[in-house]
């Protein structure tokens, strides 16, 4: 470190400061298909393994496709997820070598900050995508989270890893 330390006090009669990240704040969750999954198109991913749950205001059902996101109930104004997707992507089997589609949609609209296109040359070609976006919840409404096919032909997922945090 350079130059002194700074003196940090408070003022007379001031509360100490609240950080944001306080223990216990942050809440965690994976969702999980580690098996090859063909995704029609506009059909979403279905995570059968859950190797860290939910708790409190993520929630799940082992082998659906949708994660639903709480917003709070106490005096926030909105509570801020993190939802990182991550997967290998291919052309179905039967499909045409093209482009190809994948995105974190939020309310069944694909998010277009969170879309990966790859384009492999041949069918049997696999990319990997790693997609992540913040979802903003309103006090006392819920959120639908899924990672959707936007392509126009099926694809094939294999690895497929959901992430969700919630950050403030």
């Amino acid at each position: 470190m350079f130059g002194p330390v700074p003196i940090l006090n408070q003022a007379a009669g001031q509360q100490p400061r609240r950080y944001l990240f306080m223990k216990g704040m942050i809440v965690l969750a994976q969702y999980t298909n580690v098996f090859v999954q063909n995704i029609a198109a506009n059909g979403n991913a279905l995570f059968s393994e859950t190797p860290v749950p939910g708790k409190g205001c993520i929630y799940h059902r082992e082998g659906s496709g949708i994660v639903q996101l709480s917003g709070p109930t106490n005096g926030q104004c909105f509570a801020r997820y993190l939802v990182i997707f991550s997967g290998n992507i291919a052309v179905a089997t039967g499909g045409t070598a093209g482009p190809i589609s994948i995105a974190i949609s939020v309310e069944g609209e694909a998010q277009g900050d969170a879309t990966a296109t790859v384009t492999p040359a041949a069918v049997s070609d696999e990319f990997n995508v790693c997609l992540p976006t913040f979802v903003c919840v309103p006090r006392g409404k819920s959120a639908t989270v899924s990672v959707k096919n936007i392509s126009t032909q099926a694809i094939e997922l294999q690895n497929a890893s959901v992430i969700v945090t919630r950050v403030c």
